[in-house]
């Protein structure tokens, strides 16, 4: 399991040492029936990250080995401390890159030992739009959706996401059902990416305005009549007030620089039962909760909320999901609202500690976070994660690492492992007992194939020994059973939208993979929110809403009924100008994820490199030098080896996300939503390559 498409894997050990020999695809696993990605071959077989392998701790300025007792001695005296001058002196920020059981235990020591509220974790930066747009729309949180619809749908819509590198398996499905008759992919994104190549069609829109777009769909079906009334009418609320605030259809097609045609293509294809898949593309934005809400108002005003349509957001890491459901990040285990009165004192009783010692909210995220790094925060804690180089406008991020004590626990050496006053080394996937929820729900057990070296531990137990030591009363063992972990997760969300309780390892053993909600044993997740029923007979509820012909809709939120939105484009936050006139816009390149410490070595001496249309490179040939260029924002500057590539607009430079010189040029603004950053549009120039000391 390397991404959130969740594939099962099969790994082999060596006859002799540690690492795993030879990796492939699972043919019993429910989720990817033998199909394999060669990321998740290689990053298994033969990753190019810098492995750890000794815990490290900083002396006279320099990181030496040492032993792990000293490490952990180390890390527990700087968190005790920080704690008791102030909770919220200690930082803490988790990942998508963990087991559910090491999240769940990271949580509960966040939360109820420490009780800070500088909680987070990496995959704010990347899914909480998505997640809020769901709570704000369903009452809960989650795709209503899930692989099984991908064969079932007529329009594959995919907006703002590049599956075919990111999700080569699940494209794989994509593209093989869209070979059907009948069935059609189209991909909206300003940049030609792999997927558009791979498609029927392709929308390139203006950078950073697809709610506009979205809009003018929407628009557009409203003005001609193509909206299904029955389900609006008694599945949704707030319909009026979204039709009158809706832009003129064709004043939103031009702010969104589309084409008439363009704009029918799409409005044609929600007639249609269609999926509509979105990813970085609209949740890193100012706005991305309210984009992300707009393509669910696609779907709500169409009736495409049932089995074969919907929304599906997907997911980058490989547990992005069991960071949502299980870590106490945004919601207390199975997605118990944060702020409950009630819910807070279930969980301080459940955990046995005072429900005051929890805090009061959920933090402001982590660009927040770094905000207070070495001001209100002077210990931070960063499990499987690299904020040096992942965060947005990174060179004050690298500062403020400076000014406060950092432990790293990772396995692999990054430029946040680099600047650490404490390394702890961890084990990864094929050295990891426990489980992993994937895109479309569904829980894994993962499982070790080999032993960790002699100097590494799971994140478990490094999690559970650092936690028995500050607080014994709240962690009752520094080596914990992972099924024991598990079962104190699931049994905490009994009876909660994200139902994981009717799910064991033994039953995993059995099925491999359960989709949640799970509330028996017997029992697994379908589509969400839908039923088939007989209505005749579904009359004597009031929280659900039955259409004729047999098909009624149950949502958690205050009404039952699904929630319509009205926000509309607003201004980008850094518009081109006089002085910075190109666009920069970034992605994730193939094999890039977790800021590809597992594909790459630190430090990185290669220039990323950047996509720019050829006219472009011709309009700066004076600038020019070997292939190179230097990119300038208000932020940074970073010299880019050019790749002329015509599938990126005239003013557009394209960078990969995940190299770590790209973040130096991005924005920090943040949507005020979800707390998700603005990575995919910036200002910039072109300047004259930097020349190498």
């Amino acid at each position: 399991m390397r991404c959130a498409v969740g594939c099962g894997h099969l790994h082999q050990s060596p006859d002799l040492g540690v690492g795993i020999d030879v990796a492939r695809g699972d043919v019993s696993h429910p989720v990817n029936r033998g199909l394999a990605c060669s990321r998740g071959i290689e990053e298994s077989q033969d990753p190019d990250g810098d492995w750890l392998t000794k815990p490290m701790v900083r002396r006279d300025g320099e990181l030496v080995r040492t032993t792990w007792d000293v490490a952990l001695n180390t890390a527990a005296e700087a968190l005790g401390d920080a704690h008791e001058s102030d909770p919220d002196a200690v930082g803490v920020l988790g990942s998508g890159q963990q087991t559910n059981e090491a999240a769940y235990m990271l949580g509960k020591l966040a939360r109820g030992g420490f009780g800070t509220r500088y909680y987070d974790a990496n995959t704010t930066l990347c899914m909480s739009s998505a997640v809020t747009a769901y709570y704000q729309a369903f009452g809960s949180d989650a795709p209503p959706c899930s692989y099984d619809d991908i064969e079932e749908t007529e329009r594959h819509v995919v907006w703002g996401a590049n599956p075919a590198v990111a999700h080569p398996v699940m494209f794989r499905w994509l593209k093989q059902a869209g070979d059907e008759d009948g069935v059609e992919l189209i991909t909206v994104d300003p940049v030609r990416s792999e997927t558009a190549e791979n498609s029927d069609s392709h929308v390139s829109l203006a950078p950073g305005k697809d709610l506009a777009l979205a809009r003018a769909v929407l628009a557009r079906l409203v003005e001609t009549d193509r909206i299904d009334e029955p389900f609006i009418e008694q599945a949704t609320d707030g319909f009026d007030a979204l039709v009158d605030s809706l832009p003129d259809a064709d004043s939103a097609r031009e702010e969104a620089e589309v084409s008439e045609a363009d704009l029918e293509l799409l409005a044609s294809a929600f007639e249609m039962d269609a999926l509509v898949y979105w990813g970085m593309g609209i949740n890193q934005h100012v706005q991305g909760t309210d984009t992300a809400r707009g393509l669910i108002d696609l779907c709500l005003a169409t009736g495409n909320l049932e089995p074969g349509s919907g929304p599906f957001s997907l997911t980058g890491q490989a547990n992005s999901m069991g960071t949502r459901v299980c870590s106490s990040k945004g919601s207390w285990p199975g997605h118990r609202p944060f702020q409950d009165p009630d819910e807070r004192s279930f969980i301080a009783d459940q955990w046995g500690v005072p429900v005051e010692r929890l805090p009061d909210d959920t933090g402001p995220g982590p660009v927040g976070m770094f905000e207070e790094v070495g001001e209100d925060i002077d210990v931070l804690w960063n499990v499987a994660t690299n904020p040096a180089a992942g965060m947005p406008d990174a060179d004050p991020v690298v500062e403020a690492l400076d000014d406060a004590f950092v432990i790293a626990q990772d396995a692999f050496h990054t430029e946040t492992t680099a600047q650490a006053d404490v390394v702890l080394p961890a084990a990864t996937w094929g050295e990891s007992e426990g489980t992993a929820i994937n895109m479309e729900r569904t829980v894994s057990r993962v499982r070790a194939a080999t032993d960790a070296p002699s100097g590494v531990r799971s994140d478990l137990e490094i999690i559970a020994t650092l936690g028995r030591r500050l607080f014994p009363d709240l962690i009752g063992t520094a080596r914990p059973d992972p099924a024991a972990v598990f079962e104190e997760f699931t049994a905490l969300t009994a009876g909660t939208p994200a139902d994981c309780s009717g799910i064991t390892y033994e039953r995993l053993e059995d099925d491999l993979a359960v989709r949640w909600p799970a509330p028996d044993e017997d029992s697994g997740g379908g589509y969400r929110y839908y039923e088939a029923t007989n209505p005749s007979t579904a009359e004597d509820g009031t929280d659900s809403a039955v259409i004729d012909g047999g098909q009624s809709w149950s949502f958690p939120t205050a009404t039952g009924n699904a929630q319509f939105s009205t926000a509309t484009q607003t201004d980008l936050p850094e518009p081109t100008d006089d002085e910075y006139p190109l666009t920069l816009t970034t992605a994730r390149e193939e094999d890039g994820y977790n800021t590809g410490i597992r594909s790459r070595s630190v430090p990185e001496t290669a220039n990323p490199v950047a996509r720019i249309n050829p006219e472009t490179v011709a309009a700066h040939e004076d600038i020019v030098a070997d292939g190179t260029v230097g990119v300038v924002s208000r932020r940074g500057r970073v010299t880019v080896d050019i790749d002329p590539d015509e599938g990126v607009p005239d003013g557009m430079v394209w960078l990969p996300i995940h190299h770590p010189a790209t973040n130096r040029l991005t924005l920090s603004e943040v949507d005020p939503q979800s707390a998700e950053p603005h990575f995919k549009q910036c200002a910039i120039r072109l300047g004259a390559p930097e020349t190498p000391n």
